[in-house]
């Protein structure tokens, strides 16, 4: 499972038009679940986001968590992400998780981060989506479950 993890100050992902979720200071979470991610890996990438010290604290250091700061998250589904671009022009989604199970994992990441303590909000899963954010920082990572 793969997740780029933006710091912001305000996001919202948009369907048609119309706003579906939306949040103040948090995370952005793009998410990308690859074949043979499991139950484990949702749970395992949640707690790793909840719990990394990525805001800043009196003294301008990265030392606080989203739990720290009472943050929101916005979660987006982004399939794209387990894309394979090692080859010719053209992506192949290969390694991308079929979309009944993705969706599964993808609400599982939702409910853990809201077991974690963590306002979620979240896009619309296989929808055409317009996400609009204000990268704080910016401070940008690239997490894995598997690492």
């Amino acid at each position: 499972m793969i997740a780029v993890v933006q710091r912001v100050s305000s996001a919202n992902v948009r369907v048609k038009e119309n706003i579906v979720g939306e949040i103040d200071e948090g995370l952005v979470v793009l998410l990308g679940i690859e074949k043979g991610d499991d139950e484990k890996d949702s749970r395992i990438l949640a707690q790793k986001i909840s719990r990394l010290r990525m805001f800043n604290d009196v003294n301008d250091k990265m030392n606080l968590s989203i739990q720290d700061v009472n943050g929101a998250a916005l979660v987006v589904s982004q399939f794209t992400l387990c894309a394979d671009t090692k080859k010719g022009r053209r992506p192949s989604f290969i390694n991308a998780e079929s979309p009944d199970s993705s969706n599964y994992l993808y609400e599982l990441f939702k409910i853990s981060l809201i077991e974690d303590g963590i306002k979620v909000e979240s896009g619309e899963f296989g929808s055409m989506m317009d996400v609009q954010l204000v990268n704080n920082g910016p401070v940008t990572f690239i997490m894995d479950s598997n690492t």
